[in-house]
């Protein structure tokens, strides 16, 4: 097929041509991302490759449609950017990853808890200054304390299962339990449970209205002073003034955050030379017990591998006329069930509103982590 493959870096031009030397089709890189005025240069392309912070809205898809392009193969987990009621009228299937690496959210997810709690990021920018002084990095011992998983898919689980191996003692909230899960020692709970018990809080779950700053001022009210809160799922999870707010109380002690909710117009980009006027995001830079990473749980070798091999396989299963598996409809995407937590992931790589709640599935920095 012949796919314009939108927001392309060089790593996700390696990654896909590597991946294309089985599956052949013909694919143009595009470095711009896909919106309105962008569209028209899948103009002749019968596919369409989409990012997480490609924005494909109603316009898009019509555009998408008017220049005879059949397929939108989301290199992500996440799809709260695609219209995809529109995109069934208009006779556009729409593909994305469900999984690829849980493992490197997962593990990405505890390097910010211990980066975060041990001022890792300050001890080294310290050390480069030749400042070798110990105050202001004091940390506290993994071991034994209670940590809460909102959401068990399979993200949640492998990060309960590394801390296990810490020693730390486990509480978890998901409307489907997980019977894996509860192998590792992890006690199920009610989420204002979780909230007043537990020393640490990590997010991995789907964005949906029901989850949508799920951690906000009420919720921080239930939590225990100095809390720290670790977000490598979805960036509208956390409303962000709330938590600012909370930092400055001193009831969070630390926030590890690798997804933002307003990312869009800074992940993934160079802007070491121009002005931020994100003035929330950059409120957040001035605390030192914040630890943030530009929507990166997502990537390793072996994630983007798989991105790439699902990516361009769901193509391949298009163009076959057979079904991959991966595709998102209006009926798949609104189950007549409560959404699980834990049916998306992660990361951030990016999420979703109405994401299928298919549980132990890892989306994506949903890096977006991608996310993502």
């Amino acid at each position: 097929m012949r796919i314009a493959v939108y927001s392309t870096k060089p790593y996700d031009r390696k990654a896909l041509e590597a991946a294309n030397e089985r599956f052949g089709h013909e694919l143009t890189f595009l470095e711009a991302r896909l919106q309105e005025n962008t569209a028209a240069l899948a103009e002749g392309h019968d596919a369409v490759c989409a990012f997480v912070n490609d924005q494909i809205g109603t316009e898009v898809v019509h555009k998408l449609a008017d220049q005879g392009v059949e397929l939108l193969t989301l290199r992500s987990a996440g799809f709260n950017h695609v219209d995809i009621d529109t995109a069934a009228e208009r006779g556009i299937t729409v593909v994305r990853v469900p999984a690829y690496s849980p493992y490197a959210v997962a593990e990405h997810t505890v390097g910010l808890m211990i980066g975060v709690n041990r001022r890792l990021h300050r001890a080294y920018n310290r050390v480069r200054d030749g400042n070798f002084a110990l105050e202001g990095l004091l940390g506290f011992d993994l071991r034994s304390k209670r940590v809460g998983i909102i959401g068990t898919g399979k993200i949640g689980q492998i990060t309960a299962r590394i801390l296990r191996g810490f020693g730390c003692s486990l509480r978890a909230y998901d409307p489907y339990p997980n019977d894996e899960v509860r192998d590792y020692g992890v006690r199920y709970v009610d989420l204002d449970t979780l909230f007043a018990e537990c020393d640490v809080i990590t997010l991995h779950c789907p964005l949906t209205p029901d989850t949508h700053h799920i951690i906000d001022e009420e919720a921080l009210s239930k939590m225990r002073d100095g809390v720290m809160i670790v977000n490598t799922s979805r960036g509208p999870l956390v409303d962000t003034v709330a938590v600012i707010e909370g930092l400055k109380s001193g009831k969070i002690g630390n926030l590890a955050l690798d997804v933002y909710e307003e990312e869009g117009d800074l992940f993934f980009e160079d802007l070491s030379d121009k002005v931020i006027t994100d003035d929330v995001f950059s409120r957040l830079l001035t605390f030192p017990n914040v630890l943030i990473t530009a929507h990166q749980a997502f990537f390793t070798q072996e994630a983007l591998s798989n991105i790439g091999e699902t990516t361009l396989g769901n193509a391949s299963a298009y163009e076959r006329g057979d079904r991959s598996g991966n595709e998102l409809t209006p009926e798949n995407i609104r189950p007549n069930r409560p959404v699980a937590v834990g049916g998306g992931d992660d990361h951030g790589e990016p999420g979703e509103p109405g994401e299928p709640a298919e549980h132990g599935e890892h989306g994506e920095h949903d890096h977006g982590h991608h996310e993502g």
